[in-house]
């Protein structure tokens, strides 16, 4: 009689979906560079009016898999800094750190190195447009017709205003 190995049990409740989605994930980041284009191009947004244009993330260091394909250790993020705000990054770098995982919904960054060196001056982002006016607005709202969710319709309706507007301008 061969031997009865014990049942496995599952856990109970519902797991996050990270658990399920973070390796394959890694793997795909890691082979693809998809995480730190999003962390380059979100890096004021992730580290904060502070230290984002005193940094920049220079690139993700994804470590080898484990044996056999078990997932490894998260990557270590590289960020060049000015030279006084180094030690301000560092103090910092924890909170760095659950921001951008955070961002990610996942643990893809497990610890930040800093290299000093001059950060390149970033060029300054086209002022928003201003907002249509409420003239416009609601007269795109009234020809688009009736919509069950009121925030879409209003979304839907300044669009269309703004867009009037550039065709005319």
């Amino acid at each position: 009689m061969p031997p009865v190995s014990a049942p496995t049990r599952k856990p109970r409740g519902p797991r996050p979906l990270a658990d399920y989605v973070a390796p394959g994930i890694a793997e795909m980041c890691g082979k693809a560079g998809i995480s730190v284009v999003e962390v380059v191009t979100n890096w004021d947004e992730i580290v904060g009016p502070d230290l984002g244009p005193r940094s920049v993330p220079l690139k993700l260091q994804w470590p080898r898999r484990g044996p056999e394909g078990t997932p490894g250790e998260p990557a270590t993020l590289v960020v060049r800094v000015e030279g006084p705000y180094a030690i301000e990054m560092q103090h910092a770098a924890p909170v760095v750190l659950e921001r951008i995982n955070a961002y990610f919904g996942w643990r893809c960054v497990g610890r930040i190195a800093l290299r000093q060196g001059p950060v390149p001056a970033r060029t300054a982002r086209a002022p928003a447009p201003p907002p249509p006016a409420a003239e416009a607005v609601a007269t795109v709202r009234g020809e688009i017709g009736r919509f069950e969710d009121e925030a879409l319709a209003a979304s839907l309706a300044r669009l269309g205003a703004l867009v009037r507007r550039e065709r005319r301008g």
